[in-house]
């Protein structure tokens, strides 16, 4: 197949095209960097968000897009979000208008806000963030596309990410600072709250299994299924990484949006990677 990676040069982007390019396929990334890209990709240096549009002609009529592309996903209240809005639905506008047929769009577990237990398709949204808003705008505006243009429309919805921590800024990228630093103690909530982790390799994997079908489409979980608390999950972290550090639990209260506990229904991204 060849697949059109937005956001290619992105903490999950790079990471999808290699996994797509490990499987076989050929893959155009489209991005306005590509230090973080495969070699082996097609580069394809381009603004996505150009009124003069032609990018389904110009990444040689891709059998899917992977709409990656996203600023300060790190940054829940950046309002740039929400001004980057109307930008990702003209695209996703044009592109399906220039002939694409299969899109597939990353969104996140934050387009749902607080909710305690696990989270599928039919789980009510009520973001909390300019992220979560505009996340959940999006969606809802590519299902209307989808249905409209009779195309198949996949969502992805991630959770918790680590691995290649250097690259994004969670809390497992503040600890490896803090021990570089010197630091022998890392101030941290009670670690109760449990969360989805999923390392940004195996969210890859999931990511292209998606895209590499037509069969099972609409909302899917790219997830665990299982709920580990925060505090076991970067205990774990400070072990695999041997750091000489001690977090300082009860430092900072636990935050009141947040669940006691929140996790992916997996029963979609089973099937695919099932049969994939």
């Amino acid at each position: 197949m060849r697949i059109l990676v937005t956001g290619a040069n992105g903490y999950i982007g790079s990471h999808v095209v290699r996994k797509l390019l490990d499987m076989g396929h050929e893959v155009v990334a489209c991005d306005v960097r590509f230090d973080s890209v495969d070699e082996r990709a097609v580069s394809l240096e381009e603004d996505i968000f150009s009124e003069t549009g032609g990018l389904y002609e110009k990444s040689g009529r891709p059998d899917v897009c992977l709409h990656l592309a996203w600023r300060n996903g790190f940054v829940h209240n950046s309002e740039t979000h929400i001004q980057d809005l109307p930008l990702h639905f003209r695209f996703m506008d044009r592109i399906t208008d220039e002939g694409l047929t299969h899109l597939v769009v990353m969104g996140s577990m934050h387009e749902i806000g607080y909710w305690e237990g696990p989270i599928d398709e039919n789980t009510p949204a009520a973001p909390l963030s300019f992220y979560g808003i505009a996340k959940n705008a999006l969606r809802q505006s590519a299902m209307i596309i989808a249905s409209q243009k009779k195309i198949c429309l996949q969502w992805i919805r991630g959770y918790y990410i680590t691995g290649d921590d250097l690259r994004n800024n969670s809390i497992f990228a503040k600890l490896l600072a803090a021990a570089a630093e010197g630091k022998k103690t890392f101030p941290f909530t009670s670690g109760k709250n449990k969360y989805d982790f999923m390392s940004v390799e195996e969210l890859a994997e999931q990511i292209s299994c998606v895209a590499l079908q037509t069969e099972t489409d609409g909302i899917i979980n790219c997830c665990s299924g299982r709920p580990v608390s925060l505090g076991e999950r970067v205990e774990a972290f400070i072990k695999e990484h041997d750091l000489d550090i001690t977090l300082e639990y009860g430092a900072f209260p636990d935050r009141k949006y947040d669940s006691p506990g929140v996790w992916g229904d997996p029963s979609k991204i089973r099937k695919i990677m099932a049969d994939v």
